[in-house]
């Protein structure tokens, strides 16, 4: 049988790119009519290294010791975050600041940025205001240029968040996602799920924990319908929930919140 290309993550795009030289290395940003005019300036050099940090997450000096897998932002917002459908970054800043369920409060751009790190990459988060909080909350920013303004007061979602799938008429069959990932997924991303060179790791220590979104089944099947196999996305509404089950059937990392830090108030001495 021949090669199926990968069935998961996939960070590089068909699109040509144009590599323009920055103080911590190179930036490619894609050569797309559709993205907004890159202003000129400090403003322009902060959002090429925002889509840096976007696609070298893991190994950039900046970001690298926030990161505890193998994984980019762009492992998941494929295309830089420049593809339309799966986990786009395009529209996104327009809805916050929003509503974050999760952590039952309101929550900033960087706030949603910075908490990917802790989940998704199973690492820490970098400071609010920080180099690299500001330039990929900028990246995100241009790339919602011209969307309408509109705060979501019932969940942090973008305007262009995946629509979560209808459960399939069968429950979701962990052995038939196996014979799908043998047949269609295991050549980039390993037999047993490290990653390759040409996919990141899918479980095992190399991957997303278990307080990520894409650890729940439903939403790592749809995802995985609008995403894989790259640039042809064919899967089934039932092949999308058989994969999410058996990638989620394997062991990840564990999610540990991180402990809130208490100020210290100096009490009056007793009199």
């Amino acid at each position: 049988m021949s090669a199926h290309p990968s069935l998961l993550w996939r960070a590089f795009t068909s699109l040509t790119f144009v590599v323009i030289a920055c103080s911590f290395g190179t930036v490619a940003i894609a050569q797309n009519t559709d993205r907004p005019e890159l202003p000129h300036g400090p403003l322009r050099e902060t959002i090429l290294l925002g889509e840096t940090l976007v696609r070298q997450t893991d190994t950039h000096p900046l970001t690298r010791e926030f990161v505890g897998n193998s994984l980019q932002c762009s492992s998941c917002h494929l295309d830089g975050g420049q593809h339309p459908q799966a986990a786009t970054f395009i529209g996104v800043a327009a809805a916050y600041p929003a509503w974050a369920p999760r952590e039952q409060k309101v929550i900033t751009l960087e706030d949603r940025i910075l908490n990917c790190f802790l989940r998704s990459q199973n690492g820490t988060r970098p400071a609010a205001g920080s180099e690299p909080s500001v330039a990929i909350a900028a990246y995100i920013t241009w790339l919602s240029e011209g969307t309408k303004l509109k705060m979501n007061a019932k969940q942090s979602l973008s305007p262009h968040h995946i629509t979560m799938l209808t459960s399939p008429k069968m429950p979701a069959s962990i052995d038939r996602g196996k014979q799908l990932y043998a047949d269609r997924c295991q050549d980039c991303h390993a037999d047993n799920g490290s990653g390759t060179d040409d996919g990141p790791a899918v479980w095992g220590d190399e991957s997303y924990n278990d307080g990520a979104g894409l650890a729940k089944v439903p939403k790592l099947a749809s995802w995985l319908k609008v995403a894989m196999p790259p640039d042809e996305a064919d899967l089934s509404v039932q092949e999308s929930f058989d994969l999410a089950a058996y990638l989620n059937s394997h062991p990840r990392p564990h999610f540990e919140p991180p402990a809130l830090s208490v100020p210290h108030i100096e009490t009056p001495a007793a009199q």
